[in-house]
């Protein structure tokens, strides 16, 4: 899958026209500064000014950026422009990267159901020197995640997880393998059985795993591991209409999981590499889990259900616990794990739980440095005993009083994450809410960008 056209970006910038970035109060000359007073143009942020050629073609534009240029802002660009090339003009040598990164983050579109032909779109030149290598690779995998997100889940069922994850493992030479259906059970992942149980025979649970490197013992070992509900009813605890409308999206994780796989393959991270997604139907029917019952994990700790609709853990406990008998140096999960999160962030900025100091450092750190924002959450260790379960090991819903849901997921995650290194959970929402130029409504990728860059600095690539 792929929503990124291959020559969006280019060094060949003949025929571009220019595409001038103009800070609040610039100086602008002649008939450039006469058209931009008569069309009030200021060089405000968000500000964009077509300029006419003597044929009334379009032959350049002006983009405000307020006080000082973020070069993410021109990710709003290309929706807004016309298609054909164009050439940036006052961007520094040092935003350059970054500026053409979220230019072609920008160009996402989803328009595989349309019947309706594409626009062209806007394609931008770049100066020599860049590394458009490794600029399409992040833009490819961000497009990937999203892509996957907005698909519906008719088409993105489990059995189309393990499709692309196949494709991932074959292009780098990864072994992959999958467990399907019945045989969870003898291969002892309980708990993802129990979750897609219900679910059609065509639409099995199963795990899939894929390994890189691992011959390699000299290597560190980094886990990913994803949340794959490829559509989340809520069970027999069924949710309402409004909360169900986008469960589609509930496989979030698991499509953020297999496209930083696929980029630390990509760039050839001098690392081992395990990705584990667990890819599931949150179904309802006579065979569905229910509330009350008790679960086995793989863990060997047994988990009473108080509601259906905390699924997602379930799985994860199983994937994880997987994750940890490989001894990794860092693990780390993604999982559009709660609402309460959303609650506690809002949509766009995704909570971070480690209890590892440096962990929580590098990764927001790395966050800041590539606008992928990240907030550290704390794991409160005073809403423990919220899980704790009268006839299990624990609970998959935490008691009222703890109210802080995000937290308390986190929280019965820990209980399953590797004991070996670092580990790190990321409750994201993968997905905007609201559709504005470059951000259309729909499928997000969060963290992904972070969690590459923090990878790439702590295990950097041989050049």
């Amino acid at each position: 899958m792929s929503a990124l056209y291959p020559d969006i970006l280019t060094t060949q910038a003949t025929g571009a026209r220019p595409l001038r970035i103009v800070t609040a109060g610039q100086t602008l000359a002649g008939g450039e500064a006469t058209w931009a007073a008569a069309n009030d143009f200021t060089g405000k942020a968000g500000q964009l000014l077509m300029l006419p050629g003597t044929d009334g073609t379009v032959e350049g534009a002006l983009f405000g950026v307020g006080e000082r240029l973020d070069p993410m802002a021109l990710r709003g660009l290309s929706p807004r422009l016309p298609g054909g090339l164009w050439r940036l003009e006052g961007v520094a040598d040092d935003q350059a990267a970054t500026a053409a990164l979220a230019f072609a983050l920008g160009t996402y579109v989803f328009d595989r159901y349309k019947s309706r032909p594409a626009r062209e779109q806007a394609r931008l030149a770049v100066p020599d020197g860049l590394d458009l290598t490794e600029i399409l690779r992040i833009v490819a995998a961000c497009a990937l995640a999203r892509e996957m997100v907005d698909t519906p889940a008719a088409d993105m069922g489990p059995l189309q997880i393990e499709t692309i994850a196949r494709e991932i493992a074959e292009a780098s030479g990864a072994t992959l393998s999958v467990t399907t259906g019945e045989a969870l059970l003898e291969a002892n992942y309980p708990a993802v059985h129990a979750v897609g149980r219900a679910a059609t025979i065509e639409r099995a649970p199963r795990v899939i795993e894929i390994g890189w490197n691992l011959d390699r013992a000299d290597l560190p070992l980094v886990a990913l591991v994803g949340k794959g509900v490829v559509f989340d009813t809520g069970g027999l605890d069924i949710k309402g209409a409004a909360g169900m409308r986008n469960m589609k999206k509930d496989m979030g994780g698991a499509a953020h999981a297999l496209a930083l796989g696929r980029l630390v393959m990509q760039a050839q991270l001098p690392v081992r590499l395990v990705v584990l997604v667990a890819a599931v139907e949150n179904a309802i029917s006579a065979d569905a889990f229910r509330p009350g019952d008790i679960l086995n994990s793989r863990r060997g700790l047994t988990i009473e259900i108080g509601n259906t609709d905390a699924e997602g853990r379930l799985i994860l406990a199983d994937v994880l616990t997987r994750a940890g008998e490989h001894e990794p140096d860092v693990t780390l999960d993604f999982a559009t794990l709660t609402g309460a999160a959303r609650i506690a962030l809002g949509p766009e900025l995704p909570p971070l739980y480690t209890d590892d100091e440096a962990l929580a450092a590098g990764l927001l750190a790395a966050a800041a440095a590539v606008r992928d924002p990240l907030w550290r959450m704390p794991l409160w260790p005073g809403y423990r005993a919220a899980l704790d379960s009268e006839i299990a090991d624990v609970r998959n819903d935490s008691a009222a009083w703890a109210q802080g849901g995000s937290i308390t997921a986190a929280l019965f995650l820990q209980r399953f994450a590797p004991t070996t290194g670092a580990w790190a959970h990321m409750d994201i929402f993968a997905w905007n809410s609201r559709g504005r130029p470059g951000w259309p409504e729909g499928g997000e990728a969060q963290s992904l960008r972070a969690c590459y860059r923090y990878l790439s600095d702590r295990f950097p690539p041989a050049r």
